[in-house]
């Protein structure tokens, strides 16, 4: 199981933010307040890597993480650091506040170039945006002040058959620019609580 070492290195991360993990690509994603910067799987800890960094830990030797998804090989930006990173504190920390600060930026970019469309944000489909305009959100900003429990209620009350629960965690997802899947357990409940009031 991953937890020693996933403890180890949320302890060692502490002066980067505020630290917490979540479940992730079958390991645990390792945040500094909202931004992932580290991933712990197979016993191993690995460190997001931008263009840069890829470079860099291509040259050491390092292997990226790679996942099946529907039976396809998935390569992830997450870099496996050796043992010898692990016996380094110091350089492991620093490699971190690297990952930590392109990921940062990468986030930043990522939200400038935000999509006008409904449907071009993540979860949503053509299918999707239809409802929402039907339901009286015509655009990502309404989507966004809605809030995904509102826009569910909306599109519930123009709608005239039941709706999948997943729907809520795609409209989630789409207002937080993520993958549906990615939505910790703690907030579905907390959302199905807001929608149940």
């Amino acid at each position: 199981m991953d937890k020693p070492i996933l403890k180890d290195s949320m302890r060692l991360f502490q002066r980067l933010g505020k630290i917490h993990s979540r479940s992730m690509f079958g390991g645990f994603g390792i945040f500094a307040d909202d931004t992932m910067f580290a991933l712990v799987v197979n016993d191993k800890l690995h460190i997001r890597a931008d263009d840069e960094l890829t470079k860099k830990f291509k040259t050491l030797g390092l292997e990226p993480y790679v996942y099946k998804k529907r039976g396809f090989p998935v390569v992830t930006k997450y870099f496996a650091l050796t043992e010898d990173w692990s016996n380094d504190a110091q350089r492991t920390l620093d490699i971190a506040q690297e990952a930590l600060e392109a990921a940062k930026q990468d986030k930043q970019v990522q939200a400038q170039a935000k999509p006008n469309r409904l449907k071009d944000l993540p979860n949503l489909r053509l299918a999707t945006e239809r409802m929402l305009k039907k339901a009286g959100i015509s655009d990502v900003e309404s989507l966004e002040k809605a809030g995904a429990v509102e826009a569910f209620k909306a599109i519930q009350s123009t709608h005239t058959s039941d709706l999948n629960m997943e729907l809520l965690w795609a409209l989630e997802g789409a207002i937080n620019g993520t993958h549906w899947s990615v939505i910790p357990q703690s907030r579905r409940e907390e959302l199905l609580s807001m929608l149940n009031d």
